[in-house]
C-alpha cells in the first residue's frame, strides 16, 4: 500500500486554524423542534476557507476531486495550549466541502492529522488513491 510520502498530493493548501466544532455548529430550539446551523463564526472561516482554496487552486490549476482520497493535516497550533485535534476536523472538512476541494468529505478513505510547530494555521494535502 502506498503512503502519502510516496505519492505527490493533487492539491495543497496553507489555511488558518480550523474552529473547534463546538464555535462551528450552534442549536436552536423552539418547541420541539431541534435546528443546527452554521454559526457566524463558522460562515467566516467557511468563506476564508473558500478564498484560500480558489486562490490556491488557480495557481495549481485543480479541479474538484471525484474519487476516493487520502488527506493529510499538519495542524500548527496558534499556542503551547493542549488541544484535542479531532475538535478541528469536522470545521476544517466541512469547509473544504463547502469549497469544493471534493464532492462529499465521504470520498475521504484514508485521513491522516499530526501536531507541528506552532504557527496557527493547518497545511492541508490531498492526494488521489488509485485502485
Amino acid at each position: 500500500m502506498q503512503t502519502p510520502t510516496d505519492l505527490i498530493p493533487i492539491f495543497e493548501v496553507a489555511l488558518p486554524w480550523p474552529l473547534t466544532v463546538n464555535l462551528y455548529w450552534r442549536h436552536k430550539v423552539t418547541g420541539r423542534l431541534a435546528t443546527v446551523y452554521v454559526s457566524a463564526e463558522g460562515k467566516q472561516y467557511r468563506k476564508a476557507v473558500n478564498d484560500l482554496v480558489m486562490e490556491a487552486a488557480t495557481v495549481q490549476r485543480y479541479l474538484k476531486a471525484t474519487g476516493p482520497l487520502r488527506v493529510e493535516i499538519e495542524a500548527c497550533p496558534p499556542d503551547k495550549r493542549k488541544r484535542d485535534l479531532d475538535n478541528i476536523l469536522k470545521s476544517l472538512l466541512d469547509s473544504m466541502t463547502h469549497a469544493g476541494v471534493w464532492e462529499d468529505d465521504s470520498q475521504i478513505q484514508d485521513l491522516r492529522i499530526y501536531k507541528s510547530t506552532i504557527a496557527g494555521m493547518v497545511k492541508v494535502r490531498v492526494y488521489e488513491i488509485n485502485g
